[in-house]
Parts: structure tokens; C-alpha cells; sequence
């Protein structure tokens, strides 16, 4: 079996015996689980990920400034095959770790500190469709191959790489589900705006991967709202509560019974924004009550762009609309969205994001 280390340590071979019980045996004593078991990762499985990348095996494709560390495409490859990818799914794992690289992203801390953020690999684009990747019904839950395996992909490599154990250099103070696995599709079909993947600009027929420190998953389940505002509100809502407001960015996933409300009104991704903005707030005495307000977080002239206080007295969720990343996903039926909080209580990490490059 080939090694799950990193760039700077040499690839090497283990030889264990010829029995796949004792191979995954053998994974779980060398510490590179999940607390799953993993796929051994055999020197022609790792060959044939590999094969997915036309670039040399060595090439470091992220880098850990806190530990030193770096990504190898040969690392990338042993770790793709322990979480059961396929090599079509590994441009996208690459993609990802590209994106999570730029300085923005905040790579160490929003993986090592209390706030306990899981990656949320958000794909954009034909080439999810083309590895057959999940944005419809149970989009969050298990049962598809890629989704599960290239989110569990990011986090075995976040372990056996860049050396982020839990309890040791993670600390995580309740962690979240999605340090398993927490990648999606953004789903097209029946979709009234422009993908994700226009938006940031690439060449049409690109597809992209959108990296985002995220915190856990909470419902908004709105099955009786008939218009934008109800919808919206209810998200609203959800974004601004004690629990989770700060001037951190959001991700919100709206179910195709909801975007359908949206959108017959007319409403377009920014208003959409622009309303979710105005209304994810909470008043500087409310948050006063609760402890939550900084003086030197929230001050009126910290941090870029508009104020958070331009308001009278409120702070918003967020620094300004373009803060938060709305897209379609999940099945038809159902009034349940989704808002997913950032990691930690500031603007620690920036979403960022970069296109999946396939091999020419």
C-alpha cells in the first residue's frame, strides 16, 4: 500500500499481508482513519487517481502555513482512494484544496480552533452532473457515492496530511457531522438563476468548487409562507438568532419549493440578498443582553466595507449583501431550507473558490 503522508516525506510502500481485512486493519493502526473503516490504498488505485491529473505526482497543490505542511497530488491520490473516490472525483478534491489554499480561507484556523467548522465543498457547474453528484432530494444525507466520498476525502486528508487530530491540533469543542463528509451539488435542474459558477466569472462550460468554513447545518422549514418575504424571513431568521449571528458569511440553501415562491414573484439572487441582509439582524442592546457585543468587533469603522452599525443600532449578519452565498438544492417536495453559519464568531475565512480542472 502506497503511504498517506505528506509532500515533504518520501512516498513509501507498506507491505502488509495479502488479506483486505488486515490491509483496513493495518489503516486503522497507522492512525489514518476517520474512525471509519477506509479503502487500502493499493499503488494501482493511487496510480489510477493520479491518472485523473496530468500534472507530476510531487506537485504541491495546498499549502498549511501554521504546521508547514504541504498537499502533494500523490497525497491527494492516497487519501481519494482510503475515502473511496473514483479518479473522475478527484479534480474536484483538487479543486477544492486549491481553493481552501488562498490565504482568505484562513486554511489552520478554520480548522484548528474551537469553532469546530467542517470544509463545505459546494460544486457549480456540468462536471457535477457528468461524475454523477447529488443536488436533489436527501442532498445533505448519505447515499451518493461522490458527494460522500469527496467530502470525506477533504477530511482524511485534513488528518493524515496536514496533521489536524482531534483533541491534539483540532480542537474542536463539539465539532459537527459534517467533518465526515460535507459536499453538494448546486442543482440546475428547474433553477431560475445563473449558476454559481457563471457568477464567478469562468468560461462558460467551466465548473467550479465554491470552499466554505461551516458550521452545523440547521433547518428552516417553512411550509405555510406563500411569498418571498415569508421565505425569506423565516431564513432570516434562522441567520440572526443569538446563537448565530456575527460578522461572519452564510450559506443558504433553498429547497425548489421555496425558490419556485421566490422566483415567480420575480425575485433575482441579489434581491433575494439584499432582503436577507436588511432583515439578519439583531439590535445592539439585544445583543448587549446576551453578551454577544464587542465593542472592538462590532465598532463602526472595523472591517471592510459597509459598516455593520450604518444601521441605527443593529448589527447584521454579515458586512454587506454579497456576504451570502443562496443557491437551489434537495428535492421537489418540501418546504425545508437550509442555513448553514460560518466558522467562529468573526470573519475569520472568507469563502473562496476555484474551477475544476480536468485533464486536457
Amino acid at each position: 500500500m502506497a503511504t498517506a503522508a505528506a509532500a515533504k516525506i518520501t512516498p513509501r510502500i507498506h507491505e502488509v499481508p495479502d488479506d483486505l481485512l488486515a490491509a483496513i486493519d493495518y489503516c486503522y493502526d497507522q492512525g489514518w482513519t476517520d474512525g471509519l473503516p477506509v479503502v487500502p490504498p493499493v499503488v494501482d488505485r493511487v496510480k489510477a487517481m493520479l491518472a485523473a491529473d496530468d500534472r507530476p505526482p510531487e506537485t504541491v497543490i495546498a499549502l498549511h502555513p501554521a504546521t508547514g505542511l504541504d498537499l502533494s497530488l500523490h497525497a491527494a491520490a492516497v487519501n481519494a482512494v482510503m475515502a473511496g473516490c473514483l479518479p473522475d472525483y478527484f479534480p474536484v478534491l483538487v479543486a477544492g484544496f486549491e481553493a481552501m489554499e488562498k490565504a482568505e480561507f484562513n486554511f489552520h484556523g478554520s480548522t484548528a480552533s474551537t469553532g469546530g467548522s467542517a470544509p463545505l465543498l459546494v460544486v457549480s457547474g456540468p462536471y457535477a452532473d457528468a461524475i454523477g453528484m447529488n443536488s436533489d432530494v436527501n442532498l445533505f444525507g448519505p447515499g451518493n457515492r461522490p458527494n460522500a466520498t469527496i467530502g470525506r476525502a477533504t477530511r482524511l486528508i485534513l488528518r493524515n496530511v496536514f496533521q489536524m487530530i482531534p483533541g491534539i491540533s483540532d480542537k474542536s469543542t463539539q465539532g459537527n457531522p459534517g467533518k465526515y463528509s460535507f459536499c453538494i451539488a448546486e442543482r440546475m435542474r428547474g433553477n431560475p438563476w445563473p449558476a454559481l459558477v457563471e457568477t464567478q466569472g469562468y468560461a462558460k462550460g467551466a465548473s467550479s468548487v465554491t470552499a466554505y468554513a461551516g458550521g452545523g447545518f440547521c433547518n428552516v422549514e417553512n411550509h405555510g409562507g406563500n411569498t418571498p418575504e415569508h421565505i425569506l424571513s423565516s431564513v432570516a431568521d434562522a441567520m440572526a438568532n443569538y446563537g448565530c449571528i456575527t460578522l461572519g458569511q452564510s450559506v443558504v440553501i433553498l429547497a425548489p419549493e421555496h425558490m419556485g415562491i421566490i422566483a415567480a414573484a420575480g425575485w433575482s439572487r441579489e434581491k433575494a440578498q439584499d432582503y436577507l441582509f436588511s432583515q439578519a439582524k439583531r439590535s445592539v442592546d439585544g445583543m448587549k443582553s446576551v453578551g454577544k457585543f464587542r465593542d472592538r468587533e462590532y465598532d463602526a469603522q472595523h472591517g471592510e466595507g459597509a459598516s455593520p452599525l450604518a444601521e441605527q443600532g443593529f448589527i447584521h449578519r454579515g458586512m454587506r449583501p454579497d456576504d451570502i452565498l443562496i443557491t437551489m438544492g434537495g428535492g421537489d417536495a418540501g418546504g425545508h431550507s437550509c442555513f448553514i453559519p460560518s466558522w467562529s464568531r468573526g470573519r475569520g475565512s472568507i469563502m473562496q473558490h476555484a474551477e475544476i480542472r480536468k485533464r486536457s
